[in-house]
């Protein structure tokens, strides 16, 4: 794989220079970028991937006018690790956003976490500082709240949400409600000056939102620089919200409506884009950060579509996520690829449109992806499914190999938390952690998008797909060099609170010194 990609990288760029023009004398500025991510919304939830309702006009427009793909993967099935490796382009594995104190421990970043984004990681606004972009956050950053990792002092000139999620409404005693900020100033604090209605589900954010993002555009196409936007709006996030105009307009109920409202603010921004006549300068891309969260439906939760399970899960259901590029005039429109996609590759293809090199001192695990957007290449690659520290599956081609099978523990399951709702396979979507690295299973997903019926140990088919698996995986593990883990959780029974709990998180943090085995395999 590795010999592959230098192979093909020279080709690859000499390809994308071409056709941006950028190999010419007095070549024009680089395009604008806008990286749309939403926030546990599933693969099934747009008209254009099946969504029978078809409530999704905007999206499904950008669609048919851009490239579709069915096959685009997130990093982690959780929130805060897959944004981590948005803008690094690395799997939380190398960038710390995993946790090493609990084996296949999903983390993120709550309050009480004192991790965040590590100073040691490029991160893909500054990066495209240096190609004179001016770089704006709007909505949901989740890579640290505290002062280190202020979106701020990683490359955003700008920045309108949270560090959080819009949990709450917390009391104001033990816990505050979570803030929201413009810049470096706090604004508010959700519930409060930004208020939620959790009986109606009410909110006006994701109109805030999206004003945002068109002023921002507006004053950087009047400057005329380049600009990268990073739309990290929530209201597909338990608790869901709309807006009073979209309140009660979804066949799909209240998650419906954040959908809606979602939809006809993407409307919004691709047709300001073309009303300023930047469209064909203006790279933009529409994904997710992992898939649904079924925990949540079905008044709350989205749809996955064919995929088993949802967020917090390996399986598809949890991973697989909505995927639409779109570029007037350089991406041909209907175009669908079956390219094998990465939240990751928005970084490296980021870097790529700006006229960038990613950094040479550390491995990327992004690809560049114009080559396939504008010339229709195919790229093999694999795509690795972690939680926590620990690899639990591997896809290359259409064959997809467990090495540990696990949705949630039985305690978790008998209070009602079930991220499989109905869509229980036997040995499969399993409430204890199964090990399977002497024999994973595989599962053919262009025959079985499911996950249900594993391959045959003893066929030829299952000994010819596990043995390409196999060398994917020693390569990749012999390579890996794991970053210090940014999101373990210590036992809040052992600490006090106040002030001294925070500084037993951050020794916590600090004494975990040794490196984790990441979840080696042995062969």
């Amino acid at each position: 794989m590795a010999a592959y990609a230098r192979a093909t990288r020279g080709l690859q760029q000499l390809l994308v220079l071409s056709a941006l023009g950028l190999l010419a004398t007095g070549a024009p500025q680089p395009p604008n970028i806008v990286l749309m991510l939403m926030d546990d919304m599933g693969w099934g939830d747009l008209g254009v991937y099946g969504e029978p309702s078809r409530e999704t006009p905007n999206l499904d427009r950008m669609a048919v006018e851009g490239m579709l793909f069915p096959n685009f993967y997130s990093a982690n099935p959780l929130c805060s690790p897959s944004r981590a490796a948005l803008l690094t382009g690395r799997l939380p594995i190398r960038n710390g956003f995993y946790t090493s104190n609990g084996h296949a421990r999903n983390a993120y970043t709550p309050q009480e976490i004192m991790g965040g984004i590590p100073n040691s990681e490029h991160l893909l606004p500054k990066l495209l500082k240096k190609a004179g972009y001016t770089n704006k956050i709007v909505g949901k950053w989740h890579l640290g709240h505290r002062p280190q990792f202020h979106p701020l002092k990683h490359g955003f000139d700008e920045w309108f949400g949270s560090p959080n999620c819009h949990f709450g409404p917390y009391d104001n005693k033990v816990k505050p409600n979570i803030p929201v900020y413009r810049d470096w100033e706090m604004v508010g604090r959700f519930y409060e000056e930004f208020p939620i209605n959790l009986n109606t589900g009410e909110a006006n954010l994701t109109q805030l939102y999206l004003q945002e993002a068109l002023d921002f555009i507006r004053t950087q196409h009047t400057k005329k620089s380049p600009f990268f936007l990073y739309w990290a709006i929530d209201a597909t996030h338990a608790p869901v919200y709309a807006s009073r105009p979209f309140l009660g307009t979804s066949h799909r109920g209240r998650y419906g409506d954040a959908v809606r409202e979602i939809d006809d603010s993407v409307g919004k921004i691709l047709s300001l884009l073309q009303n300023l006549g930047i469209s064909k300068n203006t790279f933009v891309f529409f994904t997710s950060d992992n898939g649904a969260a079924l925990i949540s439906a079905p008044k709350e939760g989205g749809s996955n579509g064919p995929f088993l399970c949802g967020k917090q899960t390996t399986f598809e259901g949890g991973m697989r996520e909505p995927a639409i590029a779109w570029w007037p005039g350089h991406i041909a429109a209907g175009q669908v690829s079956h390219q094998l996609g990465s939240i990751m590759d928005l970084f490296t293809t980021s870097l790529s449109l700006a006229g960038l090199k990613p950094p040479s001192d550390r491995i990327i695990d992004g690809l560049d992806l114009l080559p396939t957007m504008l010339q229709g290449h195919m790229m093999d690659r694999p795509i690795f499914y972690y939680r926590g520290n620990t690899l639990m599956a591997v896809t290359l081609g259409q064959y997809k190999a467990h090495f540990w099978t696990w949705t949630n523990s039985w305690e978790e399951f008998g209070q009602g938390i079930d991220f499989c709702p109905g869509q229980n396979v036997s040995g499969v979507t399993t409430h204890t952690q199964e090990e399977h690295t002497e024999l994973p299973l595989i599962f053919h997903l262009g025959s079985d998008p499911g996950e249900r019926f594993p391959l045959s140990f003893a066929s030829s088919e299952y000994q010819d797909a596990l043995s390409r698996i196999i060398q994917v995986v020693q390569q990749h593990q012999k390579s890996l060099v794991p970053g210090q883990p940014q999101l373990n959780v210590c036992n809040q029974a052992v600490m006090v609170s106040g002030q001294s709990m925070y500084a037993g998180v951050c020794l916590c943090l600090a004494t975990v010194t040794h490196l984790p085995d990441a979840g080696l395999i042995q062969f």
